[in-house]
């Protein structure tokens, strides 16, 4: 990366040379972020064409207000690794989008630089897309047992790696934290021998995990007492979406699945961590403290 600094008055004073101080102090913090967050490698979850449905359109990035993909056919897994003695606990991020775009930006990039702030390894799923909810299912499942194969190369510790979804991807998360058991696509390699189950799960404004004034759940989430550990959160006026994280709580309890729901007034759907004044802003500092307390410390259960 290239800077340049143009001093337009020939006469420096002190006032100028403060102002190059602060500016040179600001590019280094700048830098020393830059050095410690950083992406470390990218893989093709699959080693050939992934199976069963795939669109025919070339993948799109969008950068209009973010940075989205559309008509993805290649999913991938972005490794952002944190710093750590002894193996870390990891945590697969699914970005949101509606099945239809996969916003990788404010649920995806922005998400792992938090996680790694905690103590986490993040691993960003770029997913199959559009309105393909089992491609993006085996995908997940493919991504959670790569990981697991990889984790001493990648100093994860495979029994503490959980999933974080947003909006559609905090369906694709519920989908797998409760379908573990189902093969998505026939095994192809070692890593394949691997389980499927996250050990945690987290739903940040959950799409598509309600039916009926009975908060039943759809028939592909399946609650069990294997069900993994949970937080959600979601505000009240995300109207569409609010009653899928009070279905997925009360199943949860009802199987005495452990689980934290954390429900604001106000909020609205979307944003990631990005809010600065609704209640719900503080959500991922909440979240933050439970991932920490039972993940964080390999002692807690």
């Amino acid at each position: 990366m290239r800077i340049f600094l143009i001093i337009t008055n020939s006469k420096t004073n002190f006032m100028n040379i403060a102002l190059i101080k602060k500016f040179f102090c600001l590019t280094a913090a700048f830098m020393l972020s830059i050095a410690a967050f950083s992406q470390d490698k990218v893989l093709n979850i699959w080693d050939a064409k992934a199976p069963g449905k795939v669109c025919k359109e070339d993948e799109e990035i969008i950068l209009k207000g973010d940075r989205n993909y559309k008509f993805v056919s290649v999913p991938t897994i972005s490794i952002y690794k944190v710093e750590s003695e002894t193996p870390a606990p990891a945590v697969l991020i699914c970005p949101g989008g509606g099945y239809g775009r996969v916003c990788i930006e404010h649920e995806g990039t922005e998400i792992a630089k938090w996680l790694n702030s905690i103590g986490f390894t993040a691993v960003i799923l770029k997913y199959r897309i559009p309105e393909n909810r089992d491609g993006a299912f085996a995908d997940a499942q493919r991504a959670l047992r790569l990981i697991r194969y990889n984790a001493k190369a990648w100093n994860i510790d495979p029994n503490r790696l959980g999933m974080l979804g947003f909006s559609a991807g905090g369906h694709l998360t519920a989908r797998t934290s409760t379908s573990f058991n189902i093969q998505a696509y026939e095994p192809t390699d070692a890593a394949d021998k691997l389980s499927a189950r996250p050990d945690f799960s987290v739903l940040v404004y959950p799409a598509y995990l309600y039916t009926d004034a009975n908060y039943t759940l759809p028939p592909e989430i399946k609650i069990t007492k294997d069900t993994p550990p949970v937080f959600i959160t979601q505000a009240q006026d995300d109207v569409k979406y609010f009653d899928s994280s009070i279905a997925y709580y009360l199943a949860a309890k009802k199987m005495g699945v452990k689980a934290d729901i954390h429900l604001f007034a106000d909020g609205g759907h979307g944003k990631g961590v990005r809010r600065t004044q609704e209640p719900m802003k503080d959500w991922h500092n909440i979240c933050g403290e439970w991932l920490k307390y039972y993940f964080l410390n390999p002692s807690k259960k």
